[in-house]
């Protein structure tokens, strides 16, 4: 079957997402929380609660101030009424929310979330594999009660086999019903509709990106993802880069001590290595990945972009398949289908209707 590896399990989940981490970033990260937690005035688990109103009817639980996350949860608060809105997360959003007069505390997730998402009417999440959603889904109730479908899923990346299974009895907001069906995975208790990426829709906005005459592709990095070894990843990018004279652009994960042992690596083989974080459109240059979603955003944006990885799985094919990516040497990867709707005001429309 075309899906995802545990497509009910959680546990089993965690414990692969676990395993698969290199045992360097294992402590990496283990170290970073207790830096965080060792800062004057910081605790293990503390949120930035921001509030809208005494009596929020949409609580948005916010994992990382992403671009990915920020377009798929924090756009579609465009339309629905500042009041009704309650945002958690670990740091401060103000700055990325409507006009509007919100108050702001901080305080525990463990003390917050739950009677927030008893209260709310819908609970927009990333899902229920990370802490707030986790939290603020366990407090939502039970199949019996019907409100398990007002914990709600909105995509906000690509798909692979080891994507978390969604919460039961979810109501999940795909970028495609080629995505609703992969996440879904032959499960009956989820309901879907189809609402497209705001990521790509904004990627898109006019106007279309300048590719700028002569300039080498850039290939996108992703050493951190955990879907394939990182030194498979780190070979795709280097022989890229040194048959195509291309820069290479690490993913703003790639921090473990891993990671910035293959830049210099890279460095060393004569890779430029881009950490400016300058958009791609402004760079004007092709784009290759392995699997990135920035090269749909490429596309998007109308600069040529391409996959590659040499003897690729199934489920990599598979994926290049299900998103229209194009592998390199042939023609780029078409500009992904911009729906009719703007997909932040789909999600907001679907928020609307959940709220009465």
């Amino acid at each position: 079957m075309d899906g995802l590896t545990h497509p009910r399990d959680l546990e089993a989940w965690h414990r692969w997402q676990h395993a698969s981490q290199p045992l360097g970033r294992r402590v990496e990260r283990v170290v970073g929380v207790l830096r965080d937690i060792a800062r004057p005035g910081a605790r293990a688990g503390q949120v930035v609660v921001t509030r809208g109103g005494p009596e929020p009817r949409v609580l948005v639980c916010l994992e990382s101030r992403t671009p990915a996350s920020e377009a798929a949860l924090l756009a579609p608060l465009r339309d629905v009424h500042p009041e009704d809105v309650v945002v958690v997360s670990p740091e401060r959003v103000r700055d990325v929310l409507p006009s509007w007069t919100w108050a702001e505390s901080t305080t525990l997730a463990s003390d917050a979330l739950p009677g927030l998402a008893e209260q709310a009417r819908v609970v927009l999440s990333a899902g229920h594999h990370l802490p707030l959603g986790h939290i603020a889904r366990s407090a939502v109730g039970g199949r019996d009660t019907g409100d398990d479908r007002r914990f709600v899923t909105v995509q906000h990346g690509l798909l692979t086999p080891h994507a978390p299974p969604l919460a039961e009895g979810t109501t999940l907001l795909a970028w495609s019903e080629a995505d609703a069906g992969y996440w879904r995975s032959g499960r009956d208790d989820v309901h879907t509709t189809v609402v497209g990426a705001q990521l790509l829709w904004d990627a898109g906005r006019p106007p279309t990106a300048v590719r700028a005459p002569q300039v080498p592709p850039v290939f996108l990095g992703q050493l951190n993802a955990t879907e394939l070894p990182r030194e498979a990843l780190a070979d795709a990018a280097e022989s890229f880069c040194r048959a195509e004279h291309a820069t290479y652009r690490p993913h703003p994960g790639e921090l473990d001590r891993g990671s910035v042992a293959v830049h210099e690596r890279l460095e060393a083989a004569g890779v430029p290595v881009d950490r400016s974080g300058a958009p791609l459109r402004d760079l004007g240059a092709p784009v290759v990945s392995v699997f990135s979603a920035g090269v749909l955003e490429a596309a998007a944006a109308g600069l040529p972009a391409w996959v590659t990885f040499a003897d690729p799985p199934p489920w990599l094919s598979a994926l290049w398949a299900r998103y229209a990516m194009a592998p390199w040497g042939g023609p780029p990867t078409a500009a992904p289908h911009r729906p009719a709707t703007e997909p932040a005001r789909a999600v907001a429309a679907v928020v609307q209707e959940m709220t009465g």
